[in-house]
């Protein structure tokens, strides 16, 4: 079936049926915008992609086999005009980074969806960049500590419970290294000890657990 070309044609990507249903009949009710497709893991979300070529894509961060991340990253490398939004319930400053620097045009938080999405999606269909006033304050407050993706994986094994001897074992690196991560850790986070690190990791969305 075709749909008016003069409407905002929607992909929504989402593991949660529920979620899913509830962008589409807030969507469908809409007289600019029509959702086109939906897809549940990122490999079926780069196939809708290349079926339908939506105007504007939803996309989750959490996603099974590829994450969201990862497939805006896909999707954007073989449609570089793509325009996608995150939909997340994470609201971790490193987090948007990641997805900005994928290719993302904005970044709603999913409690945020029923105020704010349908005109985040007309904005983000016109080419403007959509960041909430709460995670954008958090950017202007970490400008630049980010962590290496050595650090990174330093960070997640003190989450993991690992002392400095079992964390140098698993990285093949000298328990001295792991000591100078672990203190430029401390100090890029401001963080008053590993757990508070591991604490202010989680919030900021640089690991999971």
């Amino acid at each position: 079936m075709s749909v008016d070309p003069s409407l905002i044609r929607i992909l929504t990507v989402d593991d949660h049926p529920l979620l899913r249903r509830g962008i589409a009949a807030l969507v469908n009710t809409e007289d600019d915008m029509k959702l086109v497709a939906e897809a549940s893991s990122g490999e079926e979300a780069i196939e809708k992609f290349r079926a339908h070529r939506p105007d504007v894509t939803l996309m989750d961060i959490q996603l099974p086999g590829l994450n969201g991340i990862e497939t805006i990253s896909q999707i954007k490398k073989e449609f570089p005009n793509a325009r996608i939004i995150v939909l997340t319930t994470y609201s971790g400053d490193a987090q948007v980074v990641r997805a900005i620097k994928a290719g993302a045009r904005g970044y709603l938080l999913k409690r945020q969806v029923h105020r704010e999405l349908l005109e985040t999606i007309r904005a983000v269909h016109v080419g403007q960049r959509r960041i909430p006033q709460e995670i954008a304050v958090d950017l202007v407050d970490h400008p630049r500590d980010d962590l290496t993706p050595r650090e990174i994986d330093v960070l997640r094994l003190i989450a993991s419970g690992n002392a400095n001897k079992e964390i140098a074992d698993q990285l093949s690196i000298g328990e001295a290294s792991v000591k100078s991560y672990v203190a430029n850790i401390l100090s890029k986070l401001d963080a008053k000890d590993r757990a508070h690190a591991v604490t202010i990791g989680l919030k900021r969305g640089i690991i999971e657990l």
